[in-house]
């Protein structure tokens, strides 16, 4: 994966990091017992979820990858296996 540079981007990082608040609220609010404070964490975490995707469209997300670049990264990845 490093290879990839898979999840670093400004829209990856800013939505697992409004989901992983989410969690801390859902947790804190779970181990309270109080059931409106782990839903309200819940939709955080889903709130993390479209601010990603909303970062993504709006070009923020990793650029797609053209059919020439990989079957390039496909053929380096045969000649070092060969």
């Amino acid at each position: 994966m490093a290879g990839s540079s898979h999840g670093h981007t400004p829209a990856a990082w800013t939505g697992v990091i409004i989901a992983f608040i989410g969690f801390c609220i859902a947790g804190v609010f779970m181990v309270a017992a109080n059931p409106l404070g782990f839903w309200a964490g819940i939709v955080v975490v889903f709130v993390g979820g479209i601010v990603g995707l909303a970062m993504k469209a709006a070009g923020l997300g990793m650029p797609k990858e053209s059919a020439e670049l990989a079957a390039a990264r496909a053929r380096a990845g045969q000649a070092q296996i060969s």
